[in-house]
């Protein structure tokens, strides 16, 4: 099953989400790409996703874009345990999973920071990275 994950590739705690899935996805059917890096802007157009919009991840699940607390919550069920329990999460009305990914979204940047430079690979992990991208494209 082909998962792709579109984040914010400049946020800090979208990188840091990034770092922290790769070895919590040991099956390895999960690769990124930053929002604004070419690979990213394709796949987001693909499926009707302003790229410009970096207020949520995108989870894509063949062919199907999530985003916001679904993104979040399609992610969790290609993590290892007990990260995958996080799914159940899903019983909890979408409004309110929606609310408090907003209000973390909204602030993540004052509350994380933001880097100079675009996550477009974590060593050891570049085959988990979508496209032939560099750095520039992400400024």
């Amino acid at each position: 099953m082909a998962v792709i994950v579109l984040f914010d590739g400049v946020c800090n705690l979208c990188s840091g989400v990034v770092r922290w899935v790769l070895p919590r996805n040991p099956a390895g059917n999960v690769r990124f790409a930053a929002l604004q890096s070419p690979a990213g802007q394709r796949l987001a157009a693909h499926h009707g996703i302003d790229a410009h919009r970096l207020d949520s991840i995108v989870v894509i699940v063949d062919q199907q874009a999530y985003q916001g607390s679904d993104a979040a919550l399609a992610l969790s069920r290609h993590l290892c345990w007990p990260w995958c329990w996080a799914h159940a999460l899903r019983i909890v009305p979408r409004g309110w999973r929606d609310a408090l990914y907003a209000w973390v979204a909204h602030h993540r940047y004052r509350w994380f920071g933001v880097s100079p430079h675009c996550l477009l690979h974590v060593p050891g992990y570049q085959e988990r990275f979508v496209g032939e991208d560099t750095a520039e494209h992400c400024k």
